[in-house]
């Protein structure tokens, strides 16, 4: 080994290790990793911003761009109402019919969105059918993995290997070439959700309303300020039951007028009765004090806690989020959106105090309780996701025929073949917004940053695995292990394992980029196709199933489900070993070596 291979080592190996731990955002990983091996000298300036053109890249910034232009007709919401009216006459008929909607739809467009707009679709059937809701999420979270895999669109990850493939000299991949294998892993995947599946995931949510979801009704108390008390003429932030307590002041009764999600600066008078959040150690501390009288206590539900000015609602913390590791306090919460959080599901982990000073992760849930007048900024803000109520939003419905053709003509005409996928969707994508189906400011929202940045850095990495011969040692290394066990088949059963297993802990785009050039150079060095191996990395980099952190969709229902970490273990890991044999013994079939 030279120099330059053993510092891409060094450079992987330390990607590696800041995905895994999150100390570091993964777009800010993948832009440290190209800026150390431009400055180290190893690749060139040319192919060092290489991956900001590349046609993966690109070809995954318009694909964001195309699903936001058909959700913004409406089709999507409207498949789910009728999905919701469906459960209403057979739970297994619903959960069939919605599996299949979320997996169609997975297939052609961004899945994150699909789940985002079906998440508080299925918690308002859980509602009504008194089933559970943590039954009914994960597998249509599932659905949409299953869908993702069926063609060259379904996921960024296919098209980041296809494109890899074809820079390495491999005919790119069609729009159906995996949609044999995509189908049959659908059907698999699906069966086993409704006939194991569900009956392994624990019942979480309870069928109650926000509030006991959120188990706060012993959490909120009412007090009032008698003239003796020290917090009297104080503002809310310096008043001594504030500070010296903690506590969270959600609403101020002042006679006739009710204040509701006061603001920090809001003078305290003799008489308010205050509506705070408390929990039983606080709740003494504050009997100690003098000038405070507490009100009878009764069990809360949400409609004793909204009033005709505000409303509770439950959001998680999107995936791509900017407000992931800052705390509610560095945001400055309630001033920004006129709202305060009154529980916050972290990491699986109910808390309902020192949440302000907790960081945020992607999926938490947190229980807000939001001015009317401001709620309209917190649902259209890119960073949360309202899962407590279906999206009111206004639907262009009149552009909803010209965005389905304009997608199916992207397909058809990436599919013959007349243009290349990149071209079919930079035009698919420019024609939805001159038609009006989303305008060039929605656009611009639409595309995942993060996500295109991810993409641009770990090419580079790609690029110089093979520029400096360590994929090649990698590869000549799996096959010296791997060939005391068996031939080819057991090399590609190697890769998929591999590869399922470093999606669970980095990113998926990451975790092809790094093992496509070595797929290659594997396949390269034995004189065999690299297709059935380039297949194997493309599927299982989609099959994330054991972890909430591991996929986008899995992330976004790890809150509203009210899950724990071992519950995808337990679910994910039969499935992810399921297809894991499947592939091993399938992909020889529909691909030769």
């Amino acid at each position: 080994m030279n120099y330059e291979t053993i510092f891409v080592f060094a450079v992987a190996f330390c990607a590696v290790i800041l995905f895994v731990t999150e100390k570091l955002s993964v777009d800010l990983v993948a832009l440290l990793i190209m800026v150390t091996l431009l400055v180290s000298g190893v690749i060139s300036p040319e192919d060092g911003i290489s991956g900001f053109s590349n046609k993966a890249t690109v070809t995954v910034a318009a694909m964001f761009i195309i699903s936001a232009g058909l959700f913004k007709t409406g089709a999507v919401s409207y498949l789910g109402k009728i999905t919701s009216n469906i459960f209403k006459k057979s739970y297994w008929l619903g959960m069939i019919t919605v599996m299949i909607s979320v997996g169609f739809f997975s297939a052609f467009i961004n899945n994150t969105p699909v789940v985002a707009i079906f998440i508080p679709i299925l918690l308002g059937v859980a509602h009504e059918t008194k089933a559970s809701a943590s039954k009914l999420l994960m597998p249509m979270s599932f659905a949409s993995m299953f869908g993702g895999v069926c063609t060259l669109i379904g996921t960024s990850t296919n098209i980041l290997v296809s494109s890899l493939a074809e820079k390495a000299g491999q005919p790119a991949f069609s729009m159906f070439e995996i949609a044999p294998l995509g189908v049959v892993f659908f059907i698999i995947g699906a069966l086993y959700m409704l006939l194991i599946g569900v009956r392994l995931i624990p019942d979480r949510r309870s069928e109650g309303d926000l509030i006991e979801s959120f188990n706060l009704q012993e959490y909120i108390t009412e007090v009032v300020l008698l003239e003796n008390s020290a917090s009297v003429g104080y503002a809310i932030k310096d008043a001594p039951l504030v500070k010296d307590i903690d506590l969270a002041i959600i609403e101020i009764q002042r006679g006739e007028e009710t204040i509701s999600v006061p603001l920090p600066e809001e003078i305290l008078q003799t008489g308010d009765v205050l509506r705070i959040r408390c929990d039983l150690e606080k709740f003494k501390k504050i009997q100690a004090r003098e000038g405070i009288l507490f009100k009878p206590q009764f069990k809360w539900h949400d409609e004793d806690i909204e009033t005709q000015d505000t409303k509770l609602v439950e959001a998680v913390v999107a995936p791509n989020s900017e407000f992931v590791g800052k705390t509610l306090e560095n945001l400055r919460f309630r001033e920004s959106f006129g709202a305060t959080v009154l529980a916050l599901r972290h990491r699986g982990k109910l808390m309902r105090e020192k949440i302000a000073d907790t960081k945020l992760n992607a999926g938490d849930a947190l229980l807000i309780e939001v001015k009317n007048f401001r709620y309209q900024q917190l649902q259209r803000h890119p960073s949360f996701v309202i899962t407590s109520e279906i999206e009111q939003e206004f639907f262009r419905k009149s552009k909803l025929i010209p965005a389905l053709l304009i997608v199916f003509g992207v397909i058809l005409t990436a599919t013959l073949g007349i243009f290349p996928i990149v071209v079919s969707a930079i035009v698919g994508s420019v024609l939805l917004v001159l038609i009006g189906c989303l305008t060039m400011e929605e656009a611009y929202k639409a595309i995942e940053w993060r996500i295109i940045f991810l993409l641009a850095g770990v090419l580079t990495l790609g690029i110089a695995l093979e520029n400096t011969g360590a994929a090649e040692l990698v590869s000549s290394t799996i096959i010296s292990i791997v060939s005391t066990w068996g031939g080819l088949i057991m090399l590609l059963s190697a890769f998929y394992f591999l590869t399922f297993l470093l999606t669970e802990m980095i990113s998926n785009n990451a975790t092809a980029a790094l093992l496509t050039p070595i797929a290659i150079a594997t396949a390269n060095s034995l004189n065999v196709s690299p297709r059935p191996f380039l297949v194997a990395v493309m599927f299982a980099a989609s099959a994330s199933f054991m972890t909430p952190v591991g996929y986008q969709t899995n992330t976004l229902i790890y809150g509203p489900g009210q899950y724990k970490f071992s519950d995808f273990l337990r679910v994910g890991t039969p499935l992810n070993l399921i297809f894991w044999l499947a592939a091993t013994f399938l992909i020889p079939y529909f691909w030769e070596f």
